[in-house]
């Protein structure tokens, strides 16, 4: 005894064609470049989006050349003798070149350069 649901046919199954089938395929694959361009698009628009709320967030730090600021201590850096008490800041330090927004080159009191960029986020 067959199921009713195999015996009986669907409208999809009784309509189908070979021909048809292959001039769909065909017609997808034309439009396939246009879809692609179009989720492109949308991604772009999202990203965009993303971006602007994300700036309006963002609160920048104005620092020029020639500002003494304090560097945050890291944990590679920091003495490990001073335990929890250790200082979190050290410094001052003294803007001597900003690389780009947010990148600063820094010098000491003496005058000596410190050896890496620093970034703004850590001053």
């Amino acid at each position: 005894m067959v199921p009713v649901e195999v015996g009986s046919g669907s409208l999809r199954r009784d309509r189908y064609t070979e021909e048809d089938a292959e001039v769909n395929q065909r017609l997808h694959l034309d439009l396939l470049e246009e879809t692609r361009e179009n989720s492109q698009l949308r991604l772009t628009v999202y990203q965009q989006r993303v971006a602007r709320y994300y700036n309006k967030k963002v609160k920048g730090q104005l620092l020029k050349v020639g500002d003494w600021v304090l560097r945050k201590v890291m944990p590679n850096t920091r003495n490990a003798q001073h335990g929890v008490f250790g200082a979190n800041w050290e410094g001052p330090y003294k803007i001597k070149a900003i690389l780009w927004k947010g990148t600063n080159h820094l010098e000491d009191i003496e005058g000596k350069l410190v050896p890496r960029a620093w970034n703004a986020k850590h001053l």
